[in-house]
């Protein structure tokens, strides 16, 4: 009997894993017919365009029409309207000005540079900044010692490292000039050339100061930039910082043909793609146990470093100022990835062993298509939980249709029910549609009694779900990538993370949602980002094209563990109609958890496109109350400004453009 037993046991086991080992193939077929329509579809855009690009060759006259009709299609698709391309139009002179306050016109004149190095802090910091040497042109070099030498803030060394071949003899002959005239500045001339990571590694060696910054040859330093450091360390207790940067081109910093204004530390952001970069800066103690960099990411070096240092760092700072320039040149990663390809090899190895580091396993990094150092990382799902998917309605039955079709059609993940919210419908072929709805095994028709409150409908919905996920759903939505659950609950079943929410376009091929930024728009309570943007747009800095943090995702498509959902209260029901799905975001974020935005789970949202127009009257009544309610409730937050969105961009805008 016993031995009966055992046998029966063996098999269940051996059944058991053959039903796990058939999910994860399952699970990865999913996720390849995902990719491989996500190709078809890229490679029949570059059919039409090529395609057009025949039509448009028939003739001059056809030509000038054509391409007429076609930019002005696009720029009403992108911009919303005429109008709204006017207003592009306009921010863009915005951003020229604004390169001028970032140029060397905000330079301290005389007298800021004099209240800048009188300034008494309450530490007394030494910087150890690194310069690896090789070949480096004389101007290059000049300019990169002297925004040394200018910096306000005097208490620094200039360590050099030199791995300079016989023909470029002058390197060594003017960093001795250098350092015969300015005591502050180290040279060593290397026996051969280690590359970039060795050369550092040598000036590491030589280094004496309390913080490490990096710098490289051919670029400048802002010559306040240790000066704001200081106040960073001083006032805010910070073992990391970075700042904004630009890359220029030529011989001038005014010269920008990019800034990049970064938001403050981002995870999820920094495991996409190395957006810190420049000027990194930190407490030498971060360095114990460990090297400065690796050979073996030669090439990402600092992509690596910096995922290892943030992670046992205690206090991040980001410094919202445009504070390094970074020079655009011939074979430099600024000017063309490409001439560094090894690079994008060395940041898939980097950001791997931190992943595995921080415990993913079977992962999978690749690049994206906005940029081969922009990468896309798909993490295992651990499980396959149930997800409930709740979806409140009242009639517009044709919505609802085309939202469970949908689901039903297209999902590639098979364990989640369907819980259709009914909310005061009065339509007969309603009922009917619930009746044929219901045939199906994974839809329920759950009755709310009362008038409409999105969050206690949602609340009711939820407690009547069975799922350990909870998926908030729109019923004008319609699902486009099959495996969109997949894209959502890998980033929810981490357990540092709240919400995560998906990349919603209109029927125009425009963006609704790509991530929420509060104290955006007109109320000065949140907005969309990149809203009314073409869906092909790679977003500021490719930021449509990966996962990244933010302060609050969409409720017309949010997948949160049921249990934190629970633990929360559910949505605030203080908030009928709007801004509940914010709040929610925000009471998450307080509890020290991330909310995630995924450009890989992809649905249209329909019926909302219209709901902006629409405030008016009592509508406008209840927005007004509801948002003042938020910036009553989240003062100190708004105050703060969303740490995800940097403050030199204007609040009045949703395509980052750059307030004066």
């Amino acid at each position: 009997m016993g031995e009966d037993r055992q046998v029966e046991n063996t098999e269940l086991e051996y059944y058991k894993r053959a039903y796990e080992e058939e999910k994860k193939k399952s699970r990865m077929l999913a996720g390849k017919l995902a990719d491989s329509l996500e190709e078809e579809k890229r490679l029949n855009e570059q059919i039409a365009r090529i395609k057009g690009g025949t039509l448009w060759k028939l003739s001059k006259p056809a030509r000038v029409v054509i391409h007429f009709l076609l930019r002005t299609k696009e720029r009403i698709a992108r911009y919303g309207s005429p109008r709204g391309f006017a207003r592009k139009l306009r921010s863009k002179g915005i951003e020229r000005r604004a390169r001028l306050q970032h140029g060397t016109a905000g330079f301290p004149d005389a007298a800021g540079r004099k209240a800048e190095s009188e300034t008494h802090f309450s530490k007394d910091i030494k910087f150890s900044i690194l310069v690896p040497l090789y070949n480096t042109p004389k101007k290059f070099l000049k300019d990169m010692v002297e925004s040394v030498q200018n910096q306000t803030y005097g208490n620094w060394e200039l360590c050099l490292a030199d791995g300079s071949d016989q023909e470029h003899a002058y390197v060594e002959q003017m960093c001795l000039a250098y350092a015969k005239k300015d005591g502050r500045i180290k040279y060593k001339k290397l026996e051969r050339n280690e590359k970039i990571s060795g050369n550092t590694n040598r000036c590491y060696e030589m280094s004496t100061g309390d913080f490490i910054g990096l710098f490289d040859h051919d670029d400048v330093l802002h010559p306040s930039v240790l000066y704001e450091y200081m106040k960073a360390i001083c006032e805010k207790n910070a073992d990391y910082i970075y700042c904004d940067e630009a890359t220029f081109k030529g011989n001038n910093i005014d010269h920008m043909i990019t800034l990049h204004f970064k938001p403050d530390f981002s995870l999820d952001n920094l495991r996409a793609n190395n957006y810190i970069c420049h000027f990194s800066v930190f407490d030498r103690k971060l360095l114990e146990g460990m090297e400065l960099f690796r050979v073996q990411y030669d090439g990402s070096q600092d992509h690596d470093m910096i995922l290892r240092l943030t992670a046992k760092a205690k206090n991040v700072v980001h410094v919202p100022k445009l504070l390094y320039y970074w020079r655009s040149h011939k074979g430099s990663v600024a000017s063309d990835i490409g001439a560094k390809s090894y690079a994008i090899d060395a940041a898939k190895g980097a950001i791997g062993e931190h992943l595995r580091t921080c415990g993913f396993e079977n992962f999978e990094i690749s690049s994206t298509k906005a940029c081969e150092t922009i990468f896309r990382i798909k993490y295992q799902l651990l499980s396959d939980p149930k997800i409930s998917i709740l979806i409140p309605n009242k009639d517009h039955v044709s919505d609802l249709k085309r939202c469970v079709s949908s689901i039903l059609e297209k999902s590639t993940y098979d364990n989640y029910e369907i819980i259709i919210i009914e909310n005061n419908s009065t339509e007969p072929e309603t009922f009917s549609c619930y009746e044929e709805l219901k045939q199906h095994k994974e839809i329920r028709i759950e009755k709310y009694e009362g008038e409409f409150n999105y969050s206690k409908i949602n609340n009711f919905g939820a407690k009547k779900a069975n799922g350990e996920y909870l998926l908030l759903l729109n019923n004008d939505t319609e699902v486009i990538t099959i495996n969109w659950m997949e894209e959502l609950l890998m980033f929810a079943q981490r357990q540092d993370v709240g919400a995560v929410g998906a990349k919603l376009y209109y029927a125009d091929q425009t963006i609704q949602h790509a991530g929420i930024v509060i104290g955006l728009g007109a109320h000065r309570t949140a907005g969309h980002t990149h809203y009314r943007v073409d869906k092909n747009n790679f977003g500021y800095m490719g930021r449509l094209f990966y996962a990244q943090d933010v302060s609050a995702v969409t409720g017309a498509c949010l997948l949160v563990r049921k249990s934190l959902y629970e633990e929360l209260g559910g949505l605030e029901e203080e908030f009928a109609v709007a801004l509940n799905d914010v709040d929610f975001c925000l009471r998450l974020r307080k509890r020290g958890l991330l909310n995630i935005f995924t450009p890989f789970a992809e649905l249209y949202h329909y019926e909302s496109a219209s709901r902006g127009d629409d405030l008016s009257g009592e509508s406008a009544k209840r927005y007004d109350k509801e948002s003042e309610r938020f910036r009553e409730k989240w003062k100190t937050e708004l105050e703060a400004g969303d740490p995800y969105y940097n403050p030199n961009f204007s609040l009045d805008y949703s395509d980052y453009t750059l307030k004066l």
